[in-house]
């Protein structure tokens, strides 16, 4: 699931860096667009609410499982600089990594005892 969630990742950075880029080349208000009509505020309003929760998942879920405090305040302020599109599928190859590691971990240690 780790390659799934990363190969999302990558989708999500380049989908929305690519018309980052096509709206500042074209000259768009990025922030005018976002609300620029009653379909466009709904869709911003969506992904904001998304994003917020996702947000508090990355940083709950990061204490959780004892994984670094530091990678997860990274990631939340990637993704507001990068896309949440980008981070958040990104924390849950981080986080399927680090669930693989404790369980592989805790078999070895099990097996040696």
């Amino acid at each position: 699931m780790a390659i799934v969630y990363l190969g999302l990742a990558l989708a999500g950075a380049g989908g929305t860096w690519y018309f980052n880029i096509a709206s500042a080349r074209a000259g768009e208000d990025y922030l005018d667009g976002w609300f620029a009509t009653a379909a466009s505020t709904s869709a911003a309003v969506d992904l904001i609410v998304v994003a917020i929760a996702a947000c508090a998942f990355i940083v709950v879920e990061a204490r959780r499982e004892r994984m670094s405090p530091w990678g997860a305040w990274a990631l939340v302020a990637l993704s507001f600089l990068v896309a949440i599109a980008f981070t958040f599928p990104l924390f849950l190859a981080w986080r399927q990594w680090h669930l693989d590691r404790a369980a592989a971990h805790h078999t070895s240690t099990s097996v040696s005892s």
